[in-house]
């Protein structure tokens, strides 16, 4: 695998088949991720696998919720405030999910479409769900980042597709008991996976970057 190009070419899929992925497959991506590192190697995460009739109840319970108007509560709270420059980013990006997720409902007047979407976990036959003890804090959250990374990396080299997303976690208790999540464990985040539909101009795109100038400073370099 050339790290590069898997890096420049990984998107987050919203629109997958349905065709399984083999729980062989799925141990070998997480058996690399699990070499991630982490804080004097504690290894905080704790991780369970979706699929099949598991998934497709936790699917419905998710959908029944939302239509029942019930508001996301993650275990950790998203961000209430963002920096303008970020916000702008947000929303830039908020308007090509609308697009697509109303590309793909066939429905253009759907302003719901990108919600109901993600609550269907986008379709994947696979959620990994990513948790950590609730003693933790941000240090831990940060290594589950690095975990996260290294399973989308992991995922893409065995042809597999991604979307990391907030609202695959926005109904925590649900999740909880579906699988047997232990109440002493936070759940941190969701991964969808599973093997992508066809793409186009408006299914599958790449977000934007700021160029690297602007991100990076250099200092004692010429």
């Amino acid at each position: 695998m050339d790290v590069n190009e898997t890096l420049r070419s990984r998107y987050t899929c919203r629109d997958f088949k349905s065709t399984a992925v083999p729980k062989g497959t799925l141990l070998e991506i997480l058996d690399s991720a699990n070499r991630a590192p982490s804080w004097a190697d504690t290894q905080p995460w704790e991780v369970f696998v979706a699929g099949g009739e598991s998934l497709e109840r936790l699917r419905k319970a998710y959908l029944e919720s939302f239509a029942k108007g019930a508001a996301p509560h993650p275990d950790i709270p998203a961000p209430t405030q963002w920096p303008q420059a970020l916000k702008q980013r947000m929303d830039e990006l908020l308007i090509l999910h609308k697009k697509e997720a109303q590309t793909l409902s066939g429905n253009s007047d759907d302003p719901q479409a990108y919600l109901v979407r993600q609550m269907k976990f986008f379709n994947a036959p696979v959620v990994v769900f990513i948790c950590m003890d609730r003693t933790l804090g941000s240090w831990s959250v940060f290594d589950l980042g690095f975990f996260t990374q290294s399973l989308l990396l992991a995922a893409k080299e065995k042809g597999l597709d991604t979307a990391p997303a907030y609202r695959l976690i926005a109904y925590p208790d649900l999740v909880r008991k579906e699988l047997g999540i232990p109440v002493e464990l936070s759940l941190v985040f969701g991964v969808a996976l599973g093997y992508g539909m066809e793409r186009s101009d408006a299914v599958g795109f790449l977000s934007p970057r700021r160029h690297i100038r602007d991100v990076a400073r250099f200092h004692g370099f010429e």
